[in-house]
């Protein structure tokens, strides 16, 4: 199992700087994925529920930064040169699907490879109201349809698709990824629909831990899910093996114990032994990548947690 850090592009993480610090300290101290948070513009107001916090407030609403996820890790791209490069994740239905496809290939051509396309089909429907996106209603059947346009420019000689939501023929895709057959593809998202599309489209399935109406906070839980990932491809006829689990830990790590309402204590938090058996625990129920979000009010603080982190647990795993 290998280890990786989730960004948002909001705080001390929206100046050139201070990103470069976050993800040089990252690759150094043996890191193995950045994943970047993907908003392109924010609601003043929005009735919608954001579906990873206990009070339904997304965290970059109180200040309305975000940076371009694409753009970001294209920048990271240019000054790193092991790490890899993740969407945590796009939002499929924001981009046209063939101007996607080619800023991914752009950026895993530029990253040698480097590029790792984690996908959902988004939750707020303001931003797609904003960008001009089908309709919000519809945005699992037009990610579905965007990923089989991706992997078709991707990976063929002359794609081709006709579609409700993208139509093309006569073009040429060139140059192909670095990554071969394509930049893996990532399912975010713990419902039955993104199973279904983690194993129709996925190279991993990439849920996150604390998703308020299907919690995956604990190795027992999300092995439940594993479980269920794993009767949706043998249903198919998919080997459950072909796919890999990347899991987000969505609460920052904190070196006191603090308690569950159950009286359990909340993974990743105490001493470097206790992280170190969570971390453990999470590897022997199937997961592959473990991505924690570390980030910080500052610069000076992300970056201290990143190195004590990485001394108490990755090194060490």
């Amino acid at each position: 199992m290998d280890f990786g850090i989730h960004i948002g592009t909001r705080g001390c993480l929206t100046t050139r700087d201070n990103i470069m610090a976050m993800a040089s300290a990252a690759e150094a101290r043996g890191y193995a994925i950045i994943g970047v948070a993907d908003h392109l513009i924010v609601p003043v107001h929005t009735d919608v529920r954001y579906p990873y916090t206990a009070d339904g407030i997304w965290p970059g609403a109180p200040t309305g930064e975000c940076l371009d996820a694409i753009a970001t890790l294209s920048f990271l791209a240019g000054f790193t040169r092991r790490i890899k490069l993740l969407t945590s994740v796009l939002v499929v239905p924001h981009r046209p699907a063939v101007l996607t496809a080619k800023l991914l290939l752009t950026a895993d051509v530029l990253s040698g490879g480097r590029m790792i396309a984690g996908i959902g089909s988004g939750w707020m429907k303001e931003e797609f109201a904003a960008l001009g996106t089908p309709p919000f209603a519809e945005r699992g059947a037009v990610t579905d349809e965007y990923l089989a346009a991706w992997k078709a420019l991707w990976t063929q000689e002359r794609p081709a698709i006709d579609g409700k939501y993208v139509r093309f023929e006569n073009v040429v895709c060139k140059p192909k990824p670095v990554s071969t057959p394509h930049p893996p593809i990532w399912v975010g998202g713990e419902s039955a629909p993104a199973l279904r599309r983690t194993v129709q489209f996925g190279d991993a399935w990439y849920p996150v831990s604390n998703n308020a109406h299907i919690l995956m906070n604990t190795p027992a839980t999300l092995k439940a899910g594993i479980d269920r990932l794993h009767r949706a491809a043998e249903k198919v006829g998919r080997d459950p093996s072909s796919i890999d689990v990347g899991y987000v830990w969505f609460m920052p790590p904190r070196w006191t114990v603090k308690m569950n309402e159950d009286g359990i204590r909340q993974m990743f938090t105490g001493g470097a032994d206790a992280m170190l058996e969570d971390a453990a625990a999470f590897r022997d129920v199937g997961v592959k990548h473990l991505i924690v979000y570390l980030q910080q009010p500052t610069i000076e603080q992300t970056l201290d947690v990143q190195q004590r982190f990485a001394e108490d647990v990755v090194s060490k795993s």
